[in-house]
């Protein structure tokens, strides 16, 4: 308990009075510039204010002690002579919960003590019972998350080993578009997402014939109108939740085989009217096809590759993203190495079917 009053006698009274009530831990203040400073070293349970001091009121010291917006600050009751309606307007105004008139009674002192000191203990109590319901629903929605995220990594990786994707694809793609993201400006709730996302973007393969996934050769026309059916599929399968991991998987399946220039499908959509994740997990996507061996092909070189999308810069690609693309290509160059399949040579003569780098 802190006890503030200027004059010695007044604190030599309420410290008698409080023991004799056996309150044992007081702090008696007769300097009120001391308060916030004693509060900051350790908080009181309860607060007995004089209003008239020098150097700084009683009400100084009530703002100052708001200031720090601590929110178990405990009840103060104010000491005064003065019991003016205006009076005990303006101090309930700035934070006291209550009033001990001078000269003290030791009935009423005990009262309004033992009254405050029980409520602000059931504050204490409500407080810690909230952090603790906090504390358990954080943990239950991280371990939800968690499963969530496990059952879209799954199914993403369904879909890799029914298109016999090489088996870090996904996750270099992943990255390589969280870095993307984050150097067009993203923040880093919304890289986190697309990191989580994007590994769903070819989710819509589950439903194409192996015939045609697994097809070491060209593909007919015909058949690579089948393939062009998964980007629709993919967002089907992802459509129907509202959380915002779904939406954006949903909208990367859908978007990312779209064209800058609108020759991309199934939508044929253009410049800025295809999603921006859509852009950018097409950037990501192609460089690590290109880059990593299949069935049908070698790894292309670096080199080849980055002609590639230049290339395809203002036609294939989004004009931003290709430029951020080259503008951290070390870091993706060096993220590929490090996480490049064992059987990944790069054939800076190899050239895939269309259908490859378009599928």
């Amino acid at each position: 308990m802190l006890v503030v009053d200027d004059e010695p006698a007044n604190l030599k009274l309420l410290d008698r009075m409080l023991t004799m009530m056996k309150y044992r831990d007081l702090r008696l203040l007769a300097d009120p510039r001391e308060v916030v400073p004693a509060y900051r070293e350790r908080r009181p349970d309860l607060i007995l204010l004089d209003l008239n001091m020098p150097h700084m009121d009683g009400f100084a010291v009530m703002e100052a002690l708001q200031a720090l917006e601590d929110p178990l600050l405990p009840p103060i009751i104010v000491l005064t002579a003065q019991m003016s309606r205006e009076y005990k307007l303006r101090a309930l105004n700035s934070g006291a919960r209550d009033f001990l008139v001078k000269p003290f009674d030791m009935a009423e002192l005990q009262a309004r003590v033992s009254n405050l000191l029980d409520a602000h203990q059931a504050h204490l109590f409500m407080h810690d019972q909230q952090s603790a319901l906090e504390t358990l629903v954080q943990r239950r929605t991280a371990e939800l998350r968690e499963t969530r995220l496990q059952i879209v990594r799954r199914l993403g990786r369904a879909a890799e080993y029914r298109d016999n994707e090489t088996g870090n694809h996904i996750a270099r793609m992943s990255l390589v578009s969280r870095m993307l993201a984050a150097g067009l400006g993203w923040s880093e709730a919304e890289c986190e997402l697309m990191l989580e996302a994007s590994p769903m973007h070819d989710v819509g393969k589950i439903g194409i014939p192996d015939a045609i996934l697994q097809k070491p050769g060209r593909l007919t026309p015909e058949e690579f109108e089948i393939i062009k059916a998964h980007p629709t599929i993919g967002a089907e399968l992802l459509s129907g939740d509202d959380s915002e991991l779904l939406v954006m998987a949903s909208t990367i399946a859908l978007t990312h085989h779209e064209k800058w220039d609108g020759s991309g499908y199934p939508a044929g959509l253009a410049g800025e009217a295809i999603p921006q994740a859509g852009r950018i997990v097409a950037v990501a996507d192609v460089f690590d096809a290109l880059t990593s061996p299949r069935p049908y092909k070698k790894a292309w070189s670096f080199e080849a590759a980055c002609d590639l999308i230049r290339d395809g810069r203002g036609k294939h690609f989004d004009p931003a993203v290709v430029d951020n693309f080259f503008a951290q290509f070390d870091a993706i160059a060096a993220l590929s190495l490090r996480m490049r399949d064992a059987d990944a040579t790069a054939d800076s003569t190899a050239q895939p079917p269309l259908q490859a780098s378009e599928s």
